[in-house]
């Protein structure tokens, strides 16, 4: 009886070791991902502001070339931002949730 109580503890505390081991190795990933979507949403956040600056010069040319890629740069601009609001909400519902 006490030889099983004995395997059975000893499976246990292997049991407790390995899920300690994932627990930290995914805690690890996670906060490597996070570090990764701050740089990101810093990367994007300068991005942004460049290409706002580009877009306040005015076109002093009248091509319909000029003005479709003065376009594409807006839409650019606005797909920087609306990717970086995803990701700063997404951010935020989970700090929300650690919070309460």
């Amino acid at each position: 009886m006490i030889y099983a109580l004995t395997i059975v503890l000893a499976l246990e505390t292997l049991a407790l070791i390995g899920a300690g081991y994932f627990a930290v190795k995914f805690g690890l990933t996670i906060l490597k991902a996070q570090d990764s979507i701050e740089e990101c949403l810093d990367l994007l956040d300068k991005r942004y502001e460049s290409i706002s600056k580009v877009l306040q010069i005015p076109l002093f040319y009248d091509s319909p070339e000029i003005k479709k890629v003065h376009e594409d740069i807006k839409a650019s601009r606005d797909a920087i931002l609306y990717v970086a609001n995803v990701i700063s909400r997404v951010e935020e519902e989970e700090e929300a949730k650690d919070d309460r």
